[in-house]
């Protein structure tokens, strides 16, 4: 005989407070997605080398209009808050000091995928949409392309764009902010 067990999806409230008494320790690689907490893809050298380089560029290209976060969370709604591996934040002087930043406050969500690729289009990327995130891009190692999403809608984004090696990806929200998909891949 099955056993039928129904989940109660667990808040980002809950979510804080599981981390706050131990339960999920800071070094744990989880996010919660949609109420359920899922382990993330280990993060492999090239993968780490590509962030560390974004990272780079970003804080060069913006300098200081606005702020890059690197793997930290974001509370997308009450049951989510992934930890991209980079969002570009809006500028604020307490560094968001007195609460993990939301979706009204991220200008650009970035994922570098390489055995996680179709879990973050297909699941994370439709979500950073449906909560308003402006653009987002996904960093397919594999492939070597950057997928740039914009024009957010109710599941997904209106607007897709492969960029591949020799092109330069414009992000549309940030004026001026340009960077040449070899800069990213050409380590």
């Amino acid at each position: 005989m099955a056993v039928h067990v129904t989940l109660r999806p667990i808040s980002v409230s809950e979510y804080a407070r599981m981390r706050e008494a131990g339960i999920l320790a800071e070094d744990d690689r989880v996010e919660l997605i949609a109420g359920e907490i899922r382990r993330t893809s280990p993060i492999g050298p090239l993968h780490a080398a590509i962030v560390k380089k974004l990272n780079e560029l970003l804080l060069l290209l913006l300098a200081q209009s606005a702020i890059v976060s690197v793997q930290d969370p974001i509370q997308l709604d009450d049951l989510s808050e992934p930890q991209p591996d980079l969002a570009v934040l809006k500028r604020r002087d307490d560094f968001y000091r007195q609460g993990i930043p939301t979706a009204e406050d991220t200008l650009i969500v970035i994922e570098v995928a390489d055995a996680s690729a179709d879990y973050d289009r297909k699941e994370k990327i439709p979500r950073y949409a449906s909560a308003g995130i402006p653009e987002a891009w996904l960093i397919d190692v594999t492939n070597q392309v950057i997928e740039q999403y914009t024009l957010p809608g109710k599941s997904r984004y209106q607007n897709v764009r492969i960029h591949e090696w020799d092109d330069t990806l414009t992000a549309q929200v940030i004026p001026g902010l340009q960077i040449k998909v070899e800069q990213v891949f050409g380590l």
